[in-house]
């Protein structure tokens, strides 16, 4: 099972040996590699819609993966697993809000959990406050880029940190720590995000008197002299 890019940085944080599930699993691609590629030792490939859900079977038959390699479930996110049934779960392709309410949604299963591997198409920043405020702590990050667009995969571990201040959780604590080739173009692409809001909120006096409005200025600032690194 050849992965693209975004997926197979998902795979590369899996741990070794590990049993996960792959939460909004889609066709079951990164459920069907983990196994092939040796990573996890059994998975569960989840998903609440039946096409997905039914998309996933057929690459397990199509991949001959066995029924004590993959479990395909129907479910909406963590309701298909049991409290300590895996040790790592993946979550892809969704809002940072919503992958940090999946999270809550189903307590006892995420307190069961060690690793957590994430990547949140926007809302980051939220996710990684999530995770620092519920007992997790991230590990390592990485930037990618597939279909023209840079992705951000989180690994999260279990176990209480110092929360990283607002600009670390905009850009990444371990991104910033590591500077891999993509930083530069991720901070870009969060400054333009934050000058269109400036933009915004300059069109109403209100909102220019808001506090708000002086933190987005002194994060676009902060932004700014980090490129200058």
């Amino acid at each position: 099972m050849h992965l693209d890019e975004r997926l197979q940085a998902l795979a590369d944080f899996v741990p070794e040996g590990c049993r996960a599930a792959d939460i909004g699993t889609d066709h079951g691609y990164l459920a069907a590699a983990l196994i092939q590629q040796g990573k996890a030792a059994f998975v569960v490939a989840g998903d609440k819609n039946r096409g997905p859900y039914e998309a996933a079977i057929r690459t397990v038959k199509e991949q001959a993966l066995m029924e004590n390699q993959i479990a395909v479930r129907l479910g909406d996110g963590l309701a298909v697993l049991q409290p300590g049934e895996v040790d790592t779960v993946c979550i892809a392709g969704m809002g940072g809000v919503l992958i940090a309410s999946i999270l809550e949604a189903q307590p006892e299963v995420t307190a069961a959990l060690g690793t957590l591997v994430l990547q949140p198409m926007n809302g980051a920043a939220e996710l990684r406050e999530w995770l620092y405020d519920n007992a997790w702590h991230i590990s390592d990050e990485n930037l990618v880029i597939a279909d023209g667009r840079i992705y951000e995969v989180i690994k999260a571990e279990k176990g209480s940190r110092k929360k990283p201040g607002p600009l670390d959780l905009l850009v990444g604590p371990k991104l910033w720590q590591k500077k891999p080739p993509l930083l530069r173009n991720h901070i870009e692409a969060l400054l333009f995000q934050q000058r269109r809001i400036i933009n915004g909120m300059e069109k109403s006096d209100r909102a220019k008197g808001d506090k708000r409005f002086a933190r987005v200025k002194r994060l676009v600032r902060s932004l700014e002299g980090r490129l200058k690194w």
